[in-house]
């Protein structure tokens, strides 16, 4: 099985790995009103929007 290199590939995964990330971060910090987890979570979706607009294929 040949697999071809797509460079998008490594930042699809990145950028879905940072909407996991923020989507636990979100529920962690909601369930335990600590706010700074919110804040991590709310840098999280910052990362992966730019992500997605700097580096979209």
């Amino acid at each position: 099985m040949s697999h071809s290199h797509d460079p998008a590939r490594g930042l699809r995964r990145i950028q879905y790995g940072l909407f996991l990330l923020m989507a636990a971060l979100l529920t962690a910090g909601f369930l335990t009103d600590v706010l700074w987890l919110l804040g991590l979570a709310a840098w999280a979706l910052i990362a992966a929007g730019l992500v997605e607009m700097i580096y979209r294929p």
